[in-house]
């Protein structure tokens, strides 16, 4: 049973549902799956200043654990999600990415897989370069990158080779089922990569 975390970020609760929509994909491919929302980096007076974000993060933070390092290391896999920031991951995201750096040198997270999904305010909003940015971290972090490509029908209808996506819009329009179909996709796709890469493992230790 592969070992999957989907360690995400989320104000408004679209790419919430993208976590959602892949754990639900992770779990029917046999996984074992860890759901974690990363925290604010900010005061809450500044997160009170923006209508709804102080509510959401309490009531994801009630229902979500905060990632940690000993997640990392217990996973096969590490799927992250984030809103785009300019084209890039959310700082609360790379803030946890950064806390990672012990395992990364003691070479913990070499050979996991690791994967990307993202949500935008606008159609091209940054939805293909949020995920490229992942990538650069997950290669630092020695994990292999399980894109999507076009390895299912959905991928001809949302999402990009890179990973899901959503566009929110102005108003926090949540995923279409198309979206989060490619998000299950994605999950099944990375749990049956982690699967797949656990056996080899054990088949080579046994020679």
């Amino acid at each position: 049973m592969p070992r999957v975390l989907i360690a995400f970020y989320s104000r408004s609760g679209v790419t919430e549902k993208l976590a959602q929509a892949v754990a639900e994909g992770a779990q029917a491919a046999g996984a074992e799956v860890r759901l974690r929302r990363v925290r604010e980096i900010v005061s809450r007076q500044i997160m009170e200043s923006v209508p709804g974000w102080a509510e959401g993060a309490d009531r994801m933070n009630a229902q979500y654990e905060a990632p940690t390092p000993a997640d990392a290391e217990w996973a096969d896999a590490i799927v992250f999600g984030t809103p785009t920031r300019f084209g890039n991951v959310s700082s609360e995201l790379k803030a946890w990415v950064d806390s990672l750096g012990g395992l990364w040198f003691q070479g913990k997270l070499n050979g996991k897989v690791g994967s990307a999904f993202n949500s935008t305010s606008s159609g091209h909003g940054g939805n293909e370069s949020t995920s490229l940015s992942a990538y650069n971290f997950m290669a630092h972090l020695g994990l292999i990158i399980v894109p999507l490509g076009y390895g299912d029908p959905i991928m001809f209808q949302a999402g990009t080779p890179y990973g899901a996506t959503a566009v929110s819009g102005q108003n926090a329009t949540q995923p279409t089922e198309n979206d989060l179909e490619v998000a299950r996709y994605q999950g099944r796709r990375v749990a049956q990569v982690a699967g797949a890469l656990a056996t080899f493992g054990e088949t080579a230790t046994k020679g």
